[in-house]
Formats: structure tokens, C-alpha cells, sequence
């Protein structure tokens, strides 16, 4: 795919022209080991390692670890199985904020010499009432004119653990009458006696995120500090102590994150969704993460691809799901073995066809690409189709399996349907017999008649039994962020994200699919072999996306009828 041009593309072309940071160009990926990445996450990978590779330049992949009550090893690792997966490679650049804890309390401590902030004694709610609001300016902090000498020598006791959490933080000593609020004396330093996952016992103050991920950009050498559209309010801050320090500043570029239908990308309601048990861990297929994508069945290619289709703009707005559905459609139309498979069986008895024959028919694997060949599938007297291509009383164009009606058996014959035999109990049909025509092998017809019916099937005989899970969206509405009053956004949740069916019949070639596997199922869209749960006993199918776009067809179907 051609790469797009893009206003940071622009940027950096017009920096290059002008021999600004020496005509490097250098970026990073930051994120914090809170949590796992999801695609939104996925969009500014592709774009910082993307610029780094298009113009031969430096990515780093650097963790901002500055909340020890949050991070976990876990997620470090995670993340760093995520950019790998996509396609990325940080060779060396590895670095995490925690690597800089040293040097970041010398900047603060240079900070206080030259009276650019303070200890301050004052909780969090009481900094709170002294910020002022929006249309409010804020009070100055009692304790904001101690001398250099006495806030060194608490900067000090901080760090030496003297004080109890919440006692005392350092802030920034800035305007408390800014209309940007976060240039109100922000804090810079705080007290958490907490266990840091990399330094240990080490520290018991940690730098802000906000104090934090300028100066590792400048540390770094960073050049373009590209970011999401949210950081734009930040940005005097991130310049503010930069400028205060003359250290290398590298120039803050915001762009619009990515919002996606139906979706929730926030690490914080992502982990609740964990936590509560609305979803089986970080890596449910149903989750927007990109190891549940992974384990979904999506590929990095696929999220590679949506990340350039949906492009970089100045502006949030929301995309449709069936974008990120289309990459994988694409991809996998061209790519994916076609097999069949039947999910909610309904048997079929071939009266006039031998009980003790099987037959076995060339199946094409993919007509996208001649190359991936044929394979054999067996047919005998008992199959099964799907129980939705059968009906008693057909409506008007029903061109499936009805009574007295002819219909295709994909690559094998032309059958017609001559009984039914129901299960009175249970009011439906148990079974329907039918009669071949050994005239039309292969699913041709010698004398030309029509049909306009065809079914997939599956011989009984032959079958393989497996478990498949249909995903649809995880939340009911395009904007889950929409709730009424006393809501939250797990009211938006759908009740049929998921519908489990443990008696499905496969073909025998998907006996033995490997776990990840990929397959068109013929007629009911594309499935993964899901990774985690499946066993050479039973393999379990994770639906990755339906064959078209259903679900915006049930959108527009119902705004209609309102």
C-alpha cells in the first residue's frame, strides 16, 4: 500500500528542509505499563515506527513507568509482544522513564534553585480548591514562597521517606491565574511508598507523567514528540519545563486519536471490563486489545493496513467498525483456505444414494489463487446441512431446501426433499429425507435446468466436531459513551457480544487445524482456531468477521424504521 502524506509528514519534511535538529528525525512509542494495548495503541505504533522507517530514522520504544500503584511486568511484556507482533523492531532503543529516575530528581532539584517550584504542604483536595475553575482564577499555596534552602531540605526528607504519603508533593511554580488550568503550580513530584516493578524499594517519590515525558523525549534525543489530540492542553507545560531547564526540546505534535464504533478504548474502562468479569481476561476475543484482535484471528498485516486506510487528522471523529472488518475481509478473501462447515446441524437422509458408499469430491481451497490447489472432501448417504437452510413453509424467494424443492449441494449433487420426519416432542424437525441425482456429480447439470439454491454441507460419517464462537460487537450503541443519567458505560454492553455452539460438524481436513489457523467457513464468513482454548480433541473456532457488513445493515434498517 502506498504510504498517504499527512500534516506530520509535512511537518517533517519542512523541518528536514530546513536542517532543524540537524536533519535527524527521531520518534518514539511511549506508552504507560498500565494495561494492554488496544488498536488504538496500534494506530500511533504504525505511525511513530512507521515515519521512522520511511525517512530511515529512530523509533525507541520507552515505557513512562512513574505509577508503581498501576504498572505491572505484565504489561511490559505484553506490549512488548504487541509492537513485535505488528511488524516492529526497536533493535537497541529500549528504554523505560524509570532508567532516568536519577537525573529526573536533578532536574527537579535544578528546578527549585532557580525558584521554579516548591514544596507544598497542602493535600489533594485542598490543591484542588486552590486551582479556581475554568472561569475562576486560582489562589496561590501558602507554602508557594519558602526559601530555595527550605525546600531543598524537604525536597530531601521527601526523598529520604520522612513523610507519609499525601504529606507533601513539589510542584511547579507557574500562574495560578492561567486560563490553562494545568499551568496552575502543577505538581511535579509526589510521595508513594510503593514497590516500583523495575527500581524495587528504591524511591518513594516519582515524577509526574506530565514532569516525566518531556525531559526522557529530551533525554533521548527525540526530535517530533508526536501524540494524541488529548495532550494538546499539555503542551505549554511540556514546553514550559523544557525551556526553564534549556535542555533539548523536541516539538510536541498532536493528532486526532482513534475512536472506533461500537468500542471502548481506554485502558482504565478496558481493565474494569477485566476486573468485573464482563470479559475473560485482556486477551477475550471480544475485546478491542490487540492481543484479543490477535487471538480473534485478525493479523498485523490487516491492522497495519486500517492503520494507514483511516490515515492521520487534526480532528477526532468516529470510525465505522466495518473499516477495521474490511481490512481483514480484504486480506483474507485473497488468502484463507475456503472449507465448509455446518454450526446448527440439521441431518439429511439420502434415501436412493448406497448406505454403504462415500465418494470423494475436488474442492477448490481458494478461488482468489489458483496456487493453493485443491482438496478432497467425502459424501455419503447421511449429511448435514445448515438447520437455516430448510424450511416447511418457504416464504416467496426462498431459494434453499423445502419440500418437493431442488437445490445444489456444493461440489457434489442435485437433491430433493421428499419427507420430513419430526420430533413431536420438541416441535421440530428431527430429520429430512431427500433423493439425489447421480446425473449431476460434481453439482453440474447435463440437461441445463437451473438452480438457484446452494447449500453447504458436511457428511456425517466424516465429520469432525467442533465449538464455534460468534462475535459481534461489544457494545449495543456506536457511541458506548453515551448513557442516560446514573449510567455508566457498562449499561452499553450487548447481551449477544457472544453466542456459543458447541455441536458444530466440520469437514475432516479441520481434524487436525492448527491453533491460529485461518478459514473462509463457505457461506458463514471467517474464522480463527482459537489459540487458548482449542485441543486436538475438539477445536474451537473464534468467528473473526462475518462474511459482509451485517451490522451496519442492522443499523441502517433500524433508523429507518424510527
Amino acid at each position: 500500500m502506498e504510504k498517504k502524506t499527512n500534516f506530520i509528514r509535512e511537518i517533517i519534511d519542512r523541518d528536514l528542509k530546513a536542517n532543524k535538529n540537524e536533519g535527524r528525525v527521531h520518534t518514539r512509542f511511549p506508552p504507560e505499563p498500565n494495561g494492554y494495548l488496544h488498536i488504538g495503541h496500534a494506530k500511533s505504533i504504525c505511525l511513530n515506527f512507521g515515519i521512522a522507517h520511511d525517512y530511515k530514522a529512530l523509533c525507541n520504544l520507552r515505557f513512562d513507568d512513574t505509577n508503581p500503584e498501576a504498572e505491572k511486568i505484565e504489561y511490559v511484556n505484553s506490549i512488548k509482544e504487541d509492537v513485535r507482533w505488528l511488524g516492529f523492531d526497536w533493535g537497541r532503543r529500549l528504554f523505560h522513564a524509570s532508567d532516568y529516575f536519577d537525573k529526573l530528581y536533578e532536574y527537579a532539584v535544578e528546578l527549585i534553585r532557580k525558584e521554579k517550584a516548591y514544596v507544598c504542604d497542602l493535600n489533594i483536595d485542598e490543591i484542588g480548591k486552590y486551582r479556581g475553575t475554568v472561569t475562576e482564577p486560582g489562589k496561590e499555596s501558602p507554602y508557594r514562597n519558602r526559601s530555595v534552602e527550605e525546600n531543598l531540605d524537604l525536597f530531601a526528607r521527601m526523598k529520604a521517606r520522612e513523610f507519609e504519603e499525601g504529606a507533601r508533593v513539589l510542584r511547579a511554580k507557574i500562574d495560578m491565574k492561567s486560563p490553562n488550568m494545568l499551568m496552575r503550580d502543577p505538581i511535579l513530584y509526589r510521595i508513594k511508598k510503593i514497590a516500583h516493578y523495575k527500581t524495587g524499594n528504591k524511591w518513594c517519590i516519582y515524577p509526574t507523567y506530565d514532569f516525566t515525558h518531556c525531559l526522557c523525549d529530551s533525554i533521548e534525543g527525540i526530535t517530533h514528540s508526536i501524540c494524541t489530540l488529548e495532550f494538546e492542553v499539555h503542551r505549554p507545560l511540556y514546553d514550559w519545563i523544557l525551556d526553564e531547564l534549556k535542555v533539548h526540546h523536541p516539538q510536541q505534535i498532536e493528532f486526532a486519536r482513534l475512536n472506533l464504533s461500537h468500542t471502548i478504548l481506554s485502558k482504565r474502562k478496558l481493565l474494569e471490563l477485566v476486573e468485573k468479569g464482563h470479559v475473560t481476561g485482556w486477551d477475550d476475543p471480544s475485546m478491542p486489545t490487540i492481543s484479543g484482535l490477535r487471538r480473534r484471528g485478525y493479523t498485523p498485516e490487516s491492522i497495519r493496513n486500517f492503520c494507514e486506510h483511516i490515515g492521520v487528522a487534526r480532528f477526532d471523529s468516529i470510525i465505522d467498525l466495518v473499516v477495521l472488518e474490511n481490512s481483514i475481509r480484504e486480506e483474507l478473501n485473497k488468502k484463507a483456505e475456503r472449507v465448509m462447515a455446518v454450526l446448527r446441524p440439521l441431518k439429511v437422509i439420502i434415501d436412493n444414494y448406497p448406505e454403504d458408499k462415500t465418494e470423494q469430491f475436488d474442492a477448490i481451497n481458494n478461488p482468489e489463487d489458483a496456487g493453493m490447489g485443491t482438496r478432497k472432501i467425502p459424501f455419503s448417504r447421511e449429511i448435514f446441512i445448515e438447520r437455516d437452510d430448510f424450511c416447511e413453509n418457504p416464504p416467496k424467494k426462498f431459494f434453499r431446501l423445502s419440500p418437493g424443492k431442488e437445490v445444489r449441494l456444493r461440489y457434489a449433487y442435485f437433491i430433493k426433499c421428499v419427507n420430513i420426519i419430526k420430533d413431536e416432542k420438541k416441535d421440530e424437525i428431527k430429520e429430512i429425507h431427500c433423493t439425489y441425482d447421480p446425473k449431476t456429480r460434481g453439482g453440474d447439470s447435463p440437461d441445463g435446468r437451473k438452480i438457484k439454491g446452494t447449500l453447504h454441507w458436511v457428511s456425517a460419517r466424516h465429520a469432525a466436531r467442533g465449538e464455534v464462537r460468534l462475535y459481534d460487537t461489544l457494545f449495543k450503541k456506536r457511541n458506548p459513551e453515551e448513557v442516560e443519567e446514573g449510567a455508566d458505560f457498562i449499561s452499553n454492553l450487548n447481551p449477544n457480544s457472544l453466542e456459543v455452539l458447541t455441536l458444530c460438524y466440520l469437514e475432516p481436513s479441520l481434524k487436525n487445524a492448527a491453533r491460529g489457523g485461518r478459514y473462509q467457513f463457505e457461506r458463514l464468513g471467517y474464522f480463527c482456531v482459537d489459540a487458548v482454548d482449542s485441543s486436538d480433541k475438539k477445536p474451537v473456532f473464534n468467528r473473526i468477521v462475518s462474511l459482509r457488513d451485517t451490522w451496519s445493515k442492522i443499523e441502517k434498517a433500524a433508523k429507518k424504521r424510527k
